[in-house]
């Protein structure tokens, strides 16, 4: 079985990308894992395509390490349903999250209107990527596409950058190939990540409500203010 991770902000249009993909590969079978926070819908959407899916919901805790948490147990599943590709679906919404896998095909969707300099926040959920997609390339001008591409290229070098548009599917063919090729997966275990995952246990995580400093146990970071100035501005 291929497996292939997929991250990138909310709405940035990695179900409708996804959707054309699973259309080009309709020789497959083919199962999905949507790992949300609160809710989602999209699985309707995936198995209307003709393909399975899983929601995986991560409430309260940390998207990445319930991801990593459960990421084994998914990929056992998928093999006990004899798919020819899974794919994981994941919203990065710190703009950091959706860890990637050493050895697993990794994809970043982004999309053209979240800003210029967006590739240089966005950390190794597009930094490590080995494909990132861009979306909404019908709604700005040439020049605006190749800055934001210039943008990614500075981010992450190495990745192919491919313009897809979610609405039509122009594009995915080129994105399907390249899944095709894809390495299989039997297991994911003692396999590392590409990245390590943010911290995420801090009294806030515990369930603490109440501001203040006595409150903020365990792990948590202070900015560094301007001592002189009241106005909480970065030195």
């Amino acid at each position: 079985m291929k497996f292939v991770t997929v991250s990138g902000p909310p709405s940035s249009g990695k179900t409708s990308v996804l959707l054309a993909v699973i259309e080009e590969l309709s020789s497959l079978t083919v199962g999905v894992l949507k790992f949300d926070c609160l809710s989602t819908g999209d699985d309707r959407l995936y198995e209307q395509k003709g393909a399975q899916c899983r929601i995986g919901l991560s409430g309260s805790i940390c998207p990445d390490h319930y991801f990593v948490s459960n990421i084994e147990a998914c990929i056992q599943w998928g093999i006990r349903q004899k798919f020819d590709l899974l794919i994981s679906e994941s919203a990065g919404l710190c703009n950091r999250c959706s860890p990637h896998i050493e050895g697993v095909l990794s994809v970043c969707v982004i999309d053209n209107l979240m800003g210029m300099n967006t590739p240089q926040k966005i950390g190794p959920m597009l930094k490590m990527a080995d494909i990132v997609v861009v979306t909404k390339g019908d709604i700005v001008s040439q020049a605006e596409r190749e800055i934001f591409s210039f943008k990614i290229i500075q981010a992450n070098p190495t990745a192919e950058i491919l313009q897809i548009n979610g609405i039509s599917g122009q594009g995915a063919d080129r994105l399907s190939r390249l899944i095709q090729n894809a390495a299989e997966c039997e297991s994911l275990f003692d396999q590392q990540l590409r990245a390590s995952m943010p911290s995420a246990l801090c009294s806030y995580c515990l369930g603490q409500v109440n501001i203040g400093n006595d409150k903020q146990l365990a792990d948590h970071k202070k900015m560094k203010l301007d001592p002189v100035s009241e106005r909480g501005q970065f030195k």
